[in-house]
């Protein structure tokens, strides 16, 4: 078991976003040898976490792969041969290709060219040849599209083509059983290579679920009030922005919570806590709905048709957090879910809490983004709501580095025993002449 602990299991990030993935399966003890991302403020954000001097964290970059954003067609087109001489030495691949042309929460295209991406995933696959293949995405993934052609179902291409060379597994997760302060529903595949593991691992995942959750502390589910009440402007007050100027920011005080003390471990202060500026009669009107949705008993879920006429809203997402249950899933939004109990919109920390963004965590490039540029930047907002929950990473990444850890002592056992029994045959022929 010793040799188990001691072998470093290493992965590789493709579609790696701001980290959120990296950043579990570095605490599960992995280590991270690159990851690839083409927006240039979700590498920003992954470069300063993961690639800066004090990093917590640090990728063991290739000197050969520029520390920039890069698309995976530019990476296969230009660096193949750099990539082909790491056959053999990633252990683990991982990403989470693009869902928004998979989302039932936005419009699913089955021609949306993002959708297309997973053949240059299983491009990296063929070259890497990893042990174990790790891919995370929306549940719309999942379900068929219809088209004049037939029927196209991305998730059963993808396992068909991981079939050919792996064990393949899958499985609908609830992220909130992970202690993520939020209902969040996600699709997994893991692919491992033939007899790794004998048993479905993500049996073996929720076998080790409650000792994970012991080992932080938590108790599932986690409430939105127990992942941000800390963060509350009525019991810190604002102060100016010290990043953007004209904005105030909610001024931090001290964790109230268990979770709330978990995130806040190791950072002087939160960042990311600019508060949008709401007009007074914005404010107001959001008072009204918190309040009318308490009392109607709707929270976490859309304000009832009554309260959209009575306001004169179009927008059919809003809506009012539940302090007492996790929050719902997360959006690329800001405006699609209102606070519960203060007139306002969510900041991207709180965003990042509900996502167990670890608070020393930071984030950068634009807040928000409109229009058609939606489709080409990925702002602070779109970063944390498309990330996968690190604490959700990190029960996978323990559970995986016991799997390939302790198959890579078994190797290595087997093969000093055979060093030993051939060097002894050796002897045993020498004698016999």
């Amino acid at each position: 078991m010793r040799a188990a602990k001691r072998t470093k299991i290493v992965f590789a990030d493709a579609f790696a976003g701001c980290g959120g993935l990296s950043l579990g399966l570095m605490q599960a003890g992995l280590q991270g040898r690159f990851a690839v991302e083409q927006d240039k403020f979700a590498f920003e954000t992954l470069r300063t976490n993961f690639l800066s001097r004090g990093s917590r964290f640090k990728f063991t970059w290739p000197r050969w792969l520029p520390k920039r954003a890069l698309s995976i067609g530019r990476l296969l087109n230009e660096y193949r041969k750099e990539l082909e001489a790491l056959e053999g030495s990633i252990d683990l691949l991982v990403g989470g290709p693009p869902c928004q042309g998979f989302s039932s929460a936005g419009r699913r295209k089955h021609n949306d060219p993002r959708n297309q991406l997973f053949a240059s995933y299983l491009q990296i696959v063929e070259i890497l040849k990893p042990r174990a293949v790790l891919i995370e995405n929306v549940r719309g993934f999942t379900m068929d599209f219809e088209m004049e052609s037939g029927v196209k179902n991305y998730a059963q291409r993808l396992r068909d083509r991981l079939a050919e060379r792996y064990d393949v597994h899958e499985i609908l997760l609830d992220l909130s059983q992970f202690g993520v302060p939020q209902f969040r529903t996600r699709y997994f595949i893991l692919a491992l290579e033939r007899g790794l593991c004998p048993e479905n691992p993500f049996d073996l995942l929720k076998r080790r679920l409650p000792s994970f959750l012991r080992s932080l502390g938590l108790k599932a589910p986690v409430s939105s009030w127990s992942a941000i009440s800390d963060l509350e402007v009525g019991r810190g007050g604002t102060q100016p922005s010290q990043e953007t100027p004209g904005f105030d920011e909610i001024r931090y005080t001290r964790p109230r919570t268990h979770y709330q003390k978990l995130m806040s471990a190791g950072a002087k202060a939160p960042s990311d806590l600019r508060l949008a500026r709401h007009a007074e009669d914005i404010k107001k009107r959001f008072q009204e709905i918190i309040d009318l949705s308490h009392a109607e008993g709707r929270l976490n879920t859309s304000i009832s048709n009554d309260l959209r006429a009575r306001f004169g809203l179009r927008k059919k997402a809003l809506r009012v957090l539940d302090p007492d249950r996790p929050s719902p899933t997360i959006t690329s939004m800001p405006d699609d879910l209102l606070h519960y109990a203060e007139p306002r919109t969510l900041t991207v920390r709180e965003n990042a809490r509900l996502q167990s963004f670890p608070d020393w965590f930071s984030f950068k490039g634009k807040y928000t983004t409109g229009g058609h540029l939606r489709r080409r930047e990925v702002p602070r907002f779109t970063q944390v709501a498309n990330a996968v929950p690190p604490l959700v990473a990190q029960a996978i990444g323990a559970m995986l580095r016991e799997i390939l850890a302790t198959r890579s002592a078994n190797k290595k056992s087997r093969s000093k025993k055979s060093r030993r029994l051939f060097k002894r045959n050796q002897q045993r022929a020498k004698i016999a002449a």
